[in-house]
């Protein structure tokens, strides 16, 4: 499209203004094109120039820098950043006109001239139907032509807009807009003292009027303003090419606005004495600018000292505290506070067994946050440690925490066992500790959460036990069995559980049975086998007769303790307390006289005793038997057992076993047993075989 003068028929385009948005009547405002000098573009508002578009300065009209074709226009979202359009301006015999050709052919464009004597360019999106304003003029204040005055400079950004030029000032204070005149007559010299200064980033004056030089360059052009009284200064006529041409004034300049970083440089003759003032000011001004940027950057570098001075002090509290606290956890570990190496007396020396310690300590705020503070609704159940919360950490991870009660009747020997046991040991069939929090006087477990509780919530209670099928019961006998393994003999360290029971066989989604509590595990190192203690810690029912009695515990404790496991899973009692006839019995002896008189199977769950194969099922009580037996070196080992259960082998006969637990409170034989362990308050008693 072009928009402008055609020189051979004379015709001079230009958009009229309606009189209102809706009287197309012809209104005030008019645009187009005005040849004199450097063709300009002009808005007219009754015939008076309204707003300059500038001449052309060889990328853009110089009074409309953001329609630069080298520039993306900032009114717009579009994402050419060459710009929608394409820009040329022409100007020879055939005619003066400005032509523009969009990018995107199929973009709708329109150049409009408001009532209001706004002239705007806006273009069609077809993504929200609606026109998009792409360009504008006047923009602001300081658009408006010459508003103020001659010999002045127009800033929008400046609380006070208007300012004169150099060597001029205000002919009336009140009032910009009238003029600026000079501050002292000026002495043509024809150049003796007389110099430029440079303007930059400026809309040039008002072009009527100028002198077009095509051939000179703009030192030469500089020379040529000199030999003239009445040139008033010049520009680069194009800025992408200062040797191609330039532009002269001569008489008043009007209509000067002071850009950002668009526009371009205007060279204002000025007489000698304002040129060396403004060299002493400029001198003063870089004086004080590199003052300025000294005290700046000395400020900054003192800035940036305190900041890594406090930066430097604050990391070293920091370590200091976080030393502390490692060492407060590890002395309560009872361990070395430098290297976290086990110290304690029952645990074996770092050099027989131990590595360094490797968990995550979680802070107090953590806990409280995943446990609502420790909510009742958060609480999954209680034992003798203390109680147990379902938790939900910011990764959005479940786990269980268990909190040690300042009541319990386990302490911190426990604790510490549990922690510096279970962190060591990797199965699939023994529960993960995540870490634990020792904070204040608060010390918990961290445990990755089970969904399905323990093995007893499911096989004592009448309404669920029949949800574990035996096929379900098996694996999980599976599961104990191989994880006593783990414990006895393929981890890097041989530990005793001491504890195993119903209640300490977790479940997790997939009903996969995961041994935990580890709080009265000890470790065996080297080639020990056997160990003797005066606190017998365990729970009535699950503990070896030799360990009860004599508190004398081995591998074969475990295997104890699995075979009484076993014979509940299979028969859904529990060892004591379900035979409320005969106080004396039990399970085992229960199940004893039952494989003697070859009715074994009927001390099978009856909710599954019509779904399992016999002969496996008579295959893992004569395994449970196995494992009862009194004396501890007639028991077989986990990995014998584990082999008996997965084959068809023939096994050996159990004998009868004679140990048995009773409630009988008064047994002047009954020996002082540690109850800590166990729910189940109980006495033990030695019955003669009958």
């Amino acid at each position: 499209m072009r928009f402008g003068l055609n020189r051979e028929t004379g015709l001079n385009q230009f958009l009229t203004s309606w009189k209102s948005s809706d009287e197309p009547a012809p209104g005030d405002f008019s645009f187009g094109l005005n040849p004199n000098g450097s063709p300009q573009y002009f808005l007219y508002m009754n015939l008076a120039p309204y707003w300059r578009g500038g001449p052309w300065n060889g990328r853009s009209l110089s009074g409309t820098p953001d329609l630069s074709t080298r520039v993306k226009s900032n009114r717009a979202d579009f994402n050419n950043e060459a710009g929608l359009f394409n820009y040329s301006f022409v100007s020879n015999k055939q005619g003066t006109y400005i032509t523009f050709h969009l990018r995107n052919t199929s973009v709708f464009s329109s150049l409009v001239l408001e009532p209001t004597g706004i002239v705007k360019r806006v273009t069609w999106r077809e993504d929200s139907q609606d026109w998009a304003l792409f360009w504008l003029e006047p923009d602001d204040s300081c658009d408006v032509y010459a508003n103020c005055g001659s010999y002045s400079m127009c800033n929008f950004n400046n609380a006070i807009k208007c300012s004169c030029l150099p060597g001029f000032e205000p002919l009336s204070p009140h009032d910009w807009s009238t003029r600026c005149v000079e501050k002292r007559k000026f002495q043509c010299g024809k150049g003796a003292g007389e110099g430029f200064l440079k303007m930059a980033n400026v809309k040039i004056p008002d072009a009527i009027g100028t002198h077009v030089y095509t051939n000179l360059s703009l030192k030469e052009c500089e020379m040529e303003c000199l030999r003239s009284c009445n040139c008033s200064g010049y520009a680069s006529l194009d800025i992408n090419n200062e040797e191609q041409g330039c532009l002269a004034w001569y008489g008043e300049l009007n209509d000067m606005q002071q850009y950002t970083d668009e526009g371009q440089d205007f060279y204002l003759r000025v007489e000698a004495g304002e040129l060396a003032a403004y060299a002493k000011n400029s001198s003063k001004s870089s004086t004080a600018t590199n003052w300025m940027v000294r005290v700046i950057i000395l400020f900054a570098i003192a800035l940036l000292l305190l900041f890594v001075s406090i930066y430097l002090h604050s990391r070293k509290k920091r370590a200091r505290k976080g030393y502390l606290e490692k060492r407060r956890r590890c002395e309560l570990l009872s361990l070395d506070p430098e290297t976290c190496m086990s110290s304690s007396k029952d645990l074996p020396s770092a050099h027989e067994c131990e590595e360094n310690l490797n968990i995550t300590f979680y802070d107090l705020g953590t806990i409280r946050a995943a446990t609502d503070n420790f909510s009742s609704e958060r609480k999954l159940g209680e034992g003798g440690f203390g109680p147990v919360y379902k938790g939900k950490l910011s990764n959005g991870k479940e786990v269980a925490i268990k909190r040690l009660s300042k009541n319990s009747g386990q302490g911190i020997d426990e604790f510490k066992n549990e922690v510096l046991l279970i962190a060591k040991l990797q199965h699939r069939n023994l529960v993960r500790l995540l870490g634990c929090c020792i904070e204040a006087e608060e010390k918990m477990l961290i445990y990755e959460y089970m969904p399905n509780k323990s093995l007893d919530c499911f096989i004592f209670d009448q309404s669920r036990k029949a949800s574990l099928g035996w096929e379900e019961r098996f694996e999980i006998i599976m599961g104990i069995a191989r994880g006593i393994l783990y414990l006895h003999q393929d981890s890097r360290l041989r530990i005793i559980h001491r504890d195993l029971k119903t209640s300490n066989v977790l479940l997790d989604g997939e009903m996969s049975a995961k041994i935990s509590d580890f709080g009265t595990a000890r470790i065996f190192c080297g080639n020990q086998n056997q160990a003797n203690t005066n606190r017998v810690v365990g729970t009535f029912g699950y503990m070896s007769p030799e360990y009860a009695l004599d508190g004398l515990f081995s591998v074969k404790s475990d295997v104890f303790s699995f075979g009484v496991l076993l014979l509940e899973i299979i028969s859904g009692r529990k060892n004591i307390g379900f035979f409320k006839e005969d106080l004396s019995s039990n399970l085992i002896r229960y199940t004893w006289n039952l494989w003697k008189d070859e009715k074994a199977l009927e001390m099978m769950d009856l909710s599954i005793r019509q779904s399992c194969p016999s002969s496996e099922v008579l295959r893992c009580i004569q395994v449970g038997l196995l494992c009862v037996q009194d004396c501890a070196a007639n028991r077989p080992t986990m990995s014998e057992i584990i082999f008996m259960l997965s084959t068809d082998t023939t096994l050996p006969s159990p004998t009868q076993p004679t140990f048995s637990l009773t409630r009988s409170q008064n047994d002047p034989r009954s020996p002082a047993i540690d109850t800590s362990s166990s729910v189940n308050q109980v006495t033990i008693s030695l019955v003669d075989a009958r």
